[in-house]
């Protein structure tokens, strides 16, 4: 895609209708045009737009992104409204952070930050990477991190970890516990926990774990022994303190001392929250530029199950983060949570501000939230600009289990673009 151009924020749909995909290095292509389609929401005309906007192809995304979490959207997405819809020291708002990857980015390119989520995994996630540590300090606070042989899990995680690795894991754990109750835990603590906690299953001899399943869903141990079986496999010692490191030195490889200095600067500055998306009195009323988030999609995704072993780490109660997360299984009951999460985003919208609301398509494109959250956001007083769908052609490879399958899909976004009267 060629540079993105700044336009008048009331021109998006107008630039979204225009807008063309050109190849990368083809500079004489007139570019893939947009096509331009139009649905009624109720009573309103609505326009929807369909093209590749941009592709993982488009920009390289920073490396302090690579962390994983269930149903993440990748980077080039919240940076395409970010740099389009605000200015610098504009604030920018995820009220759904899950990995952080809109406030990473925004922080990346000068802007203010707030961030949500109901799951306090996020938090411990996203904030530490805003304060990127000196890697000389870094190395001296693990080394001072004393590991204790003789101390027991209080659950059975043999299945994951080979006994030496689960003493580190565990004196790390109870070092953090440690650090928080008596106000100790400082930056390079948070660091520590947000990678540790990043590192603790996987499918490479770059986590804690023996292979299990990809880092973004840890299996349960009675699904971890059968793999095991399967794969013939017993856990190898894994040096934490080293894939710390190693892990560390990832995240930031192309990170510039610039952005380092951007990050800390919006990190300074940050609002980190864990309420109820719906009820976010701390923010005032018209003060976020724009607000670029993907929200729970009914039960399609078990947040909690799936991250019960971080949770365990960090002392958090798997019985809690299920409690709060939404999960809804009928499309009235997710509408109806959403009208409220909108009913706040418009409050605390500046006049003329923006809501960029991805949503996919779920149940095999039975239901369609684009058009639900297109529905819910002008009942609420927006002024809906349009359905954006992302469409990029790519090739999806299946290695599970030995069995190798490549084929070739469409990835999309579908994204409802809201303005605030001005």
């Amino acid at each position: 895609m060629t540079t993105l151009l700044r336009r008048a924020p009331f021109e998006i749909d107008k630039y979204l209708a225009d807008f063309r995909h050109v190849e990368k290095n083809d500079l004489f292509s007139k570019g893939q045009a947009t096509k331009t389609d139009r649905i009624i929401i109720d009573t309103v005309s609505v326009p929807k737009f369909t093209n590749e906007f941009w592709t993982s192809r488009q920009r390289q995304a920073s490396s302090i992104h690579e962390i994983s979490y269930r149903a993440c959207f990748k980077p080039q997405l919240p940076r395409f409204f970010i740099e389009f819809l605000t200015e610098e020291g504009d604030t920018v708002y995820d009220p759904f952070t899950g990995r952080g990857t809109t406030i990473i980015e925004a922080g990346l390119l000068g802007r203010n930050v707030i961030s949500n989520d109901i799951n306090p995994l996020s938090q411990i996630l996203c904030k530490p990477r805003l304060f990127i540590p000196d890697m000389t300090q870094l190395q001296d606070r693990l080394q001072a991190i004393k590991i204790d042989k003789k101390v027991a899990s209080p659950i059975n995680l043999d299945m994951f970890y080979h006994k030496n690795t689960l003493k580190e894991i565990l004196s790390l754990r109870n070092y953090l516990i440690e650090r928080e109750k008596t106000g100790q835990h400082d930056e390079l603590d948070m660091w520590i926990r947000m990678v540790a906690t990043n590192r603790l299953t996987g499918h490479s001899k770059g986590f804690f774990s023996v292979y299990t399943f990809p880092p973004n869903q840890a299996v349960s141990q009675d699904r971890q022994i059968k793999i095991n079986k399967q794969r013939e496999q017993i856990p190898e010692y894994r040096d934490t303190k080293k894939l710390i490191m190693s892990k560390t030195l990832q995240l930031i490889k192309n990170v510039s001392k610039e952005q380092i200095a951007r990050l800390r600067a919006a990190g300074g500055k940050a609002v980190f929250l864990n309420d109820d998306a719906r009820e976010t009195d701390v923010i005032k009323k018209q003060t976020v530029s724009l607000t670029v988030t993907s929200p729970p999609f009914l039960d399609v995704v078990q947040y909690a199950a799936d991250n019960w072993i971080r949770c365990w780490f960090n002392n958090i109660a798997v019985e809690s983060v299920s409690r709060k997360i939404t999960m809804s299984k009928k499309i009235e009951d997710w509408v109806d949570i959403m009208s409220g999460v909108f009913k706040e985003l418009y409050r605390i919208t500046k006049k003329s501000g923006f809501v960029a609301f991805e949503v996919g398509e779920v149940r095999n494109g039975k239901i369609m939230l684009d058009e639900y959250v297109a529905k819910i956001g002008i009942n609420q007083g927006f002024i809906c600009k349009g359905i954006m769908v992302n469409e990029q052609v790519f090739t999806k490879t299946s290695n599970l289990w030995g069995i190798s399958n490549n084929d070739r899909g469409t990835n999309t976004n579908r994204i409802v673009i809201f303005q605030k009267d001005g």
